[in-house]
This record gives C-alpha cells, sequence and structure tokens, in this order.
C-alpha cells in the first residue's frame, strides 16, 4: 500500500515567485535613480534654496568641514532626499538614508553613527517621528560628535563615550512644528521647500521625458505640469500615466490635448483634484452647506479616515484657496464652486459674504 504523505498546508513560493515582488521594487527604485537630478545645475526650481546651499557647501569646501546640520520642512514630494544626494556629491562624501520609523531602538541609531566617515551625511526621512530614547542620543552626536552609551542597569550603569567622526545630519519632516525644541535647535540650518510653479513643473516634465526616450510638446508638459498640485513626485507620476496612454493609443508624442485626455480617463482634472478632493468637496457642499463642519465629520460622511484627508488632502485645498479653516470649521470658499460648477444658493452666500 503506497503512503500517502502530509501535505504542507503552507507550501514555500517558488524562487521565481519569491523574488517577483523583489523584482519589481528593484525595477521602480532604478526608475526614480534614473530621473533623480544628480546636481543642483540639473535641479528645477527651489532658487532660493539652492542660493542658500551653494553658499554653504563653498564656505564649507574652504574650511574643509562638513557643512551645517540642516532641516529641510514642506510638503511631501518636493525633493529633500534629492537635495541631500546632490549635498554629498558636491561635498564628495557618502549620504546614508533611513527614516524614523525604522529607529525604533537605540541600536538602530547607533548602528549607523559609528559607521559614519568624516564628513558623511545622514538623511533622516520623517524626523519628527524619532522616538525619545534616539532623540536623545542625537544631541550628543550632533553637538560634540560624541555617542553616549549606557552600559549595565542599576546602580552598575555607567555611561561611555564613543567620538564620532564630524558628520552632517540633514532631517527631512513635513511637520516642522512637531519637533521638539531641543532637537530642532540643534540645527545650524533649517529652510523650507516651496511649492512648484506649473512652468517649473513642465521643465521638470520634459527632462523626466527624455530620460524615459518618451516624445513630449511644451503645452503637453506644461498640461501635466498645471495638473500636478505643485510636486515634481506628482508631476512624474502623471507623465508615466500619460505615456502609457499614448503608447496604448499608438500615438508618436505627448500633446497637450493627449495629456488631457490621458489625466481625464484617470479622473485628475485641470486644477489637479483628483475623484477624492472632489468627493470631499461636494459632500461638504451637498451634505453641509458648505460648512463650516468639522474634521470628523467630513471624514463620518466621505468614508476617508481623518488624518489621511488632514494632512494628504487638505494641504493643497488650502493652498489653492477651495477650502478654508475658521474656528467653527471647515468652510468651501466661492472660487472651489465655481470649479465644480456648483450655482446654488450656498454660492450666492458666499460672494455676499466676501
Amino acid at each position: 500500500m503506497a503512503i500517502k504523505r502530509n501535505q504542507n498546508p503552507n507550501p514555500q513560493p517558488k524562487k521565481q515567485e519569491r523574488l517577483t515582488n523583489t523584482k519589481k521594487n528593484q525595477v521602480q527604485d532604478n526608475l526614480e535613480e534614473s530621473i533623480r537630478p544628480h546636481s543642483f545645475d540639473e535641479y528645477i526650481g527651489q532658487k532660493d534654496l539652492k542660493d542658500v546651499l551653494s553658499i554653504v557647501i563653498e564656505a564649507a569646501k574652504t574650511r574643509n568641514e562638513p557643512i551645517d546640520h540642516l532641516l529641510l520642512y514642506g510638503p511631501p514630494g518636493l525633493g529633500k532626499t534629492t537635495i541631500s544626494l546632490i549635498l554629498a556629491s558636491q561635498m564628495e562624501v557618502n549620504c546614508k538614508i533611513t527614516a524614523a520609523p525604522a529607529l525604533e531602538r537605540p541600536r538602530d541609531i547607533t548602528g549607523l553613527l559609528v559607521n559614519l566617515k568624516p564628513g558623511d551625511i545622514l538623511f533622516i526621512d520623517e524626523i519628527h517621528r524619532l522616538n525619545r530614547l534616539t532623540e536623545e542620543l542625537l544631541y550628543p552626536a550632533m553637538e560634540d560628535y560624541r555617542l553616549d552609551i549606557t552600559i549595565g542597569k542599576g546602580q552598575a550603569a555607567r555611561t561611555r563615550s564613543i567620538p564620532l567622526p564630524k558628520f552632517t545630519l540633514v532631517g527631512a519632516t513635513t511637520k516642522v512644528g512637531a519637533l521638539t525644541s531641543p532637537l530642532r535647535d540643534r540645527f545650524g540650518l533649517i529652510q523650507r521647500l516651496k511649492f512648484y510653479e506649473p512652468e517649473e513643473l513642465a521643465l521638470i516634465i520634459q527632462r523626466t521625458a527624455k530620460l524615459l526616450n518618451t516624445s513630449i510638446t511644451e503645452p503637453g508638459s506644461l498640461e501635466i505640469g498645471r495638473r500636478s498640485r505643485g510636486t515634481p513626485r506628482i508631476a512624474n507620476r502623471l507623465l508615466r500615466r500619460v505615456r502609457d496612454y499614448i503608447q496604448v493609443k499608438k500615438f508618436e508624442s505627448i500633446t497637450q490635448e493627449l495629456a488631457a485626455e490621458a489625466l481625464d480617463i484617470y479622473q485628475v482634472d485641470p486644477q489637479g483634484l483628483d475623484w477624492t478632493d472632489r468627493l470631499i468637496l461636494e459632500t461638504m457642499i451637498k451634505q453641509f452647506n458648505g460648512g463650516p463642519v468639522g474634521l470628523e465629520a467630513i471624514a463620518a460622511a466621505t468614508g476617508e479616515d481623518a488624518k489621511t484627508i488632514e494632512e494628504v488632502y487638505e494641504p493643497y485645498l488650502l493652498q489653492i484657496g477651495y477650502l478654508n479653516r475658521t474656528p467653527r470649521g471647515r468652510v468651501v470658499t466661492a472660487i472651489a464652486y465655481q470649479h465644480l460648477g456648483k450655482t446654488t444658493e450656498e454660492q450666492l452666500s458666499i460672494f455676499n459674504e466676501e
């Protein structure tokens, strides 16, 4: 009689299957790296910031010192990581990149610090999310270039100081106000990244299209730039979606008309609003007469997470003037009514109030 073998209820995937996601991630990373500028000459926009950093770099090179610790803040997708990589390239040093949520235990940050070489740049994204112990380890590291480690417990505990090479910490955050004062005050430079103008984004799109071997007209790049919410990361993402569209439809070049057609399919309107942006505004108008209404009420009515609305969608709606915050809650503005094609009594009342 043949013996029936027990089958493994959780069979291991084949090697090819296990590697699939890894390969996809590598392809995406390679694509991002290929379109990332590698010098300030290639970096488009943020002129004031580039002028400041160029002076800082030149002065540091003259003194043969690392540049001061730098804090970059502003909305996501504006190029904070890219700037840190350019700084490392200009200073001819290495750049180690991590994110605050990855530094859960003291040994995580310790391992990074002790492996730094003189002048190296340590880039910490979302630095406002550092836990207390990790942050306290950074204080002497930033000020005195030493790492204080506590060995043992209780009465037998003692502190050992390890000297560190002089390095530069570059912190990136979308919430500069969430940083503690002791950490924020240890940065020698605090710089804000601004949203991009459509014309700047059009130049970025033209550069990326060239790197992707995609033909695009100037009006086509400007059409994508207008719908990119002032953010290069979004501009490059929309360009790839429009590229998909013209390849499937077998067009040779991205024109203004084709860019508009493609982005309309993806529900990105001429002002850069997507489906969720319009859902938020239309829900406020239909169910709450345009406001004022609280954030939790908007979240409940739309089915979106309140934090997501506040951090992802609301900043752009505030920036373009489609939403106002008042002591009583959020209010839809008159220009938002116009953009959505609403001609109601509520719209007239808003015009009268203004």
